[in-house]
C-alpha cells in the first residue's frame, strides 16, 4: 500500500446508517493502516474506570475525563495509550517510550517510566482494547459507505467532552458532511 493510500493518522467517522452498536456514532483514530489491515481507537467511548485504578503511574498524565476509554471490541486484555507531544518530535527528537503515529499523535510505550514522557506530553488517553479490521474489510465498509474518513487533530485525542465528539468532528467539515452533525439521535422522533 503507497503512503497516499494509507489512512494511518486519519479519523473514521461513523455514519447514521452505520448499525453496528460496537460503532454507533464513533470516531476512531486509525494509528495503522496497510495492506496487512487496521487499527485504531474509538476516542469517544468513556468508561467509568478511573485511569489511576488500572495504570496507577499514568493517571496523573491522562486529560480530563481522567478515565479508560473503551477503544472498541478486539482483545479484553489490552491497552494502548494515545498520546499528543506537542510539535510533534521525530527522530532523535521523539521522547523515549512514544512512537509517532501522525503529526503531534503517536503511541506510548505504557510499560516505560510515566516519568521519561511526563515533560513531553501535552495529553494522554489509555483506551482498553482497540478495534481492528483484517485485510481490505475497511475498505469493504467505506465502500459500502460506513464511515466518512476525515482529518484529525491532535485535540481529537483529548477531547474534554467525548460525548460530543461525533457531532464537533462533523460539525468542522466542509460542504455537505457538515449537515450530517444535525442528523438526530432517534430519526424517528423527528
Amino acid at each position: 500500500m503507497t503512503e497516499v493510500s494509507s489512512l494511518t493518522g486519519r479519523l473514521l467517522v461513523a455514519t447514521p446508517a452505520l448499525a453496528d452498536p460496537n460503532f454507533e456514532r464513533a470516531v476512531v483514530l486509525l494509528l495503522d493502516h496497510d495492506e496487512e489491515g487496521s487499527l485504531g481507537v474509538v476516542l469517544n467511548r468513556p468508561t467509568p474506570v478511573d485511569v489511576g485504578d488500572i495504570l496507577e503511574g499514568w493517571a496523573d498524565l491522562a486529560g480530563e475525563p481522567g478515565v479508560v476509554f473503551q477503544g472498541g471490541p478486539v482483545s479484553l486484555d489490552s491497552a494502548l495509550g494515545v498520546a499528543v507531544v506537542p510539535g510533534g518530535a521525530s527522530g532523535d527528537g521523539a521522547p523515549l517510550g512514544w512512537r509517532r503515529v501522525h503529526g503531534a499523535i503517536g503511541l506510548v510505550d505504557l510499560e516505560a517510566p510515566p516519568e521519561l514522557l511526563a515533560p513531553a506530553v501535552g495529553a494522554l488517553r489509555i483506551f482498553a482494547r482497540y478495534a481492528g479490521w483484517g485485510p481490505g474489510q475497511l475498505e469493504d465498509e467505506l465502500g459500502e459507505g460506513a464511515w466518512y474518513v476525515v482529518e484529525s487533530e491532535p485535540g481529537d485525542v483529548s477531547c474534554p467532552a467525548p460525548e460530543r465528539l461525533w457531532r464537533e468532528v462533523l460539525r468542522r467539515q466542509r460542504g455537505d458532511l457538515a449537515m450530517v452533525a444535525t442528523y438526530p439521535d432517534d430519526p424517528s422522533l423527528n
